[in-house]
C-alpha cells in the first residue's frame, strides 16, 4: 500500500527519449528520481522526449511506460495512458512554446543565426583539440548585420540558432551528488538550441521544459554534467528557475566498460522475460550507487524513506549478477504463494496436481530463482522421465547396485523416510555426504535441491522405489 503524501512542491523528473526500448541505467536514474520525490513528499514526473522525429517510436514510449508501471515506478504527474499517445509532457507537441522563447531571446540579442556549414565546423574542432584547446565555436557568425544576415537566408541558406555565451564568466553550481562545481564560460562557447532543419537541441527543450513544469530537482548521469552550466546559463538569460542538479554515477560492467549487452546488461523486458520479479530488480537498482544502511528487503516506498542524496556514490557502480539473484531470491522469499504461483506460469501448473500444489510451492520456493527452474522441479516430481546430471550420475555410480537394492528394499517396507534413510545407513555402512548424495541423486536427478523428507512427501512411496531400482 502506497503511504499518503502531502504534496512539499518538489518535483522531480525522468525524461527519456523514445528511441529504443528501456535499460538497465536509465530505470535506475527514474528509479532515484521516484526515490527522491517520494522522501520528500513531492511528485515525480515523466516527459517523453521525443523531438528526434526519426528515431522516437510510440511503441517505445508505449513499452517504456510499461515496464515503469511493472517495476511499481508510477508518476504523478506525466502522459495519462500507455499508448504512446502524444500529449502535454510530450515535446514534440510543446513546439509552439519553445518558439516564443526563442522568439524572446532574438528580441534581446541573447542568440544569433549561424550559417558556418558541418565541415567548416568539423574543421575547426579538429585545429582546436590538436593544439590542445577544448573544441568551442569561434564566434564567425556572432556579429553578423542585419542586412548579412538577411541576404544569406534570401540566398537559401539553412541556419542554426546559437546562444550568446556571455565571454570571462564562472558558471557554478552545487552539484547534490558531486558538491561544488565551476564552470568558465569561454571554455564552452556559443552553443546550438535550434539546429539547422529546425528541430530543437537537448540543451534548450530539456531545461525549459524543467522550468516551465516546475522541476525542482534532477538526478541524472554524470555524462551530463557539462551539459548543466549551459542549461543554467539558458535559463537565467530567460530568467526562469533553476532546478538542483544531481550526477550520479554510470553504471559499468564486470570489465569497468560502460554497461551493455557484451559485459551483463540486460532491458527490463529481457529481464521480465527471464522471470525477475520487479521488487528484485528494485531491490537491486536502489543499491547500485546509493548507499542503505538497511539492507533489508524493502518496498519502493521503504526505499524512499531511506534514501539520501547524500549516500549516492561519485564512483562508477558495477553491476553484479550474483547480487541481483540475492535479491530475485529475497523478493521471492517474500512474496505470497499465489504471487509465485502466477510467475512459475502455464507450463509449470499443467505438470502440478492440484492437490500437491502448496505442498510444491512450499517445497521449491528456497531452491529457485526463475520460472524455468520451477518447470524442471516440478519434471522431477511429477514427470515420467528423469534427467540425470553429471555429478548425480557419478554419485549414483560410486554408490553401486547393490547400495540402491538395499535402499529400494528398504523404502518399500518403511512409510517413514527419515527412519528408512538411518536404515538404509545401518545396513549399507553409509553415512553423510556418501549416503544422502546418491539417494537424492537417484531420487531426483540432481545432488543439491530441497529437504528429502519433503522431497519424499511429493514423490510417494511408489515412484521412490521405482528410482532407487532404475539407479541400481
Amino acid at each position: 500500500m502506497s503511504v499518503a503524501r502531502i504534496n512539499t512542491g518538489v518535483i522531480t523528473r525522468f525524461a527519456p527519449s523514445p528511441t529504443g526500448f528501456v535499460h538497465l541505467g536509465n530505470i535506475r536514474t527514474a528509479l532515484f528520481n521516484v526515490l527522491l520525490a517520494h522522501k520528500q513528499g513531492g511528485d515525480f514526473l515523466l516527459r517523453i522526449e521525443d523531438t528526434d522525429a526519426e528515431r522516437s517510436k510510440n511503441e517505445f514510449t508505449a513499452a517504456l511506460m510499461q515496464d515503469m508501471r511493472w517495476l511499481g515506478l508510477n508518476w504523478e504527474q506525466g502522459p495519462d495512458d500507455d499508448t504512446g499517445k502524444p500529449g502535454a509532457y510530450h515535446q514534440s507537441q510543446r513546439q509552439h512554446l519553445y518558439q516564443v522563447h526563442y522568439d524572446s531571446m532574438q528580441e534581446s540579442g541573447k542568440v544569433y543565426p549561424c550559417f558556418c556549414s558541418a565541415q567548416r565546423l568539423a574543421v575547426l574542432r579538429k585545429i582546436q583539440l590538436s593544439a590542445g584547446q577544448p573544441p568551442r565555436y569561434d564566434g564567425m557568425c556572432a556579429h553578423l548585420s542585419k542586412d548579412e544576415v538577411e541576404k544569406k537566408l534570401a540566398e537559401g541558406q539553412k541556419s542554426t540558432l546559437r546562444f550568446r555565451v556571455p565571454s570571462a564568466t564562472e558558471v557554478t553550481f552545487t552539484d547534490l551528488v558531486r558538491g561544488e562545481q565551476r564552470f568558465a564560460s569561454d571554455d564552452i562557447g556559443d552553443f546550438i538550441i535550434r539546429r539547422g532543419d529546425g528541430t530543437p537541441a537537448f540543451f534548450f527543450t530539456n531545461a525549459i521544459d524543467d522550468a516551465l513544469m516546475g522541476v525542482t530537482h534532477v538526478l541524472r548521469g554524470d555524462d551530463h554534467l557539462t551539459n548543466t552550466p549551459r542549461q543554467l546559463m539558458l535559463l537565467q538569460a530567460l530568467s526562469m528557475r533553476e532546478p538542483e542538479y544531481g550526477h550520479i554515477s554510470l553504471i559499468v560492467g564486470n570489465d569497468g566498460a560502460p554497461l551493455s549487452k557484451r559485459n551483463g546488461s540486460m532491458g527490463i523486458r529481457d529481464m521480465r522475460e527471464a522471470g525477475y520479479l520487479p521488487e528484485a530488480i528494485v531491490n537491486y537498482l536502489s543499491r547500485l550507487g546509493h548507499y542503505y544502511a538497511d539492507n533489508s528487503f524493502m518496498s519502493v516506498d521503504g526505499l524512499a524513506a531511506q534514501f539520501d542524496t547524500s549516500h549516492l556514490g561519485k564512483a562508477p557502480a558495477h553491476f553484479d549478477l550474483i547480487q541481483l539473484q540475492h535479491w530475485q531470491k529475497e523478493a521471492l522469499n517474500a512474496a505470497d504463494d499465489d504471487t509465485v504461483w502466477q510467475w512459475l506460469g502455464e507450463a509449470v501448473h499443467k505438470n502440478v496436481p492440484v492437490d500437491k500444489k502448496d505442498l510444491f510451492l512450499k517445497v521449491i520456493k528456497p531452491n529457485i530463482n526463475n520460472p524455468d527452474q520451477g518447470l524442471d522441479w516440478a519434471k522431477v516430481f511429477f514427470g515420467d522421465e528423469l534427467t540425470i546430471e553429471d555429478d548425480a550420475q557419478q554419485a549414483i555410480d560410486e554408490a553401486g547396485k547393490e547400495f540402491f537394492g538395499i535402499a529400494a528394499r528398504v523404502f518399500a517396507e518403511e512409510a517413514d523416510f527419515k527412519t528408512a534413510i538411518k536404515t538404509i545407513g545401518k545396513q549399507t555402512g553409509k553415512k553423510g555426504k556418501q549416503l544422502f548424495w546418491p539417494v537424492r541423486a537417484a531420487l531426483t536427478g540432481k545432488v543439491h535441491g530441497p529437504e528429502m523428507s519433503d522431497l519424499s512427501l511429493l514423490l510417494g512411496v511408489e515412484k521412490i522405489v521405482e528410482r532407487c531400482k532404475r539407479a541400481g
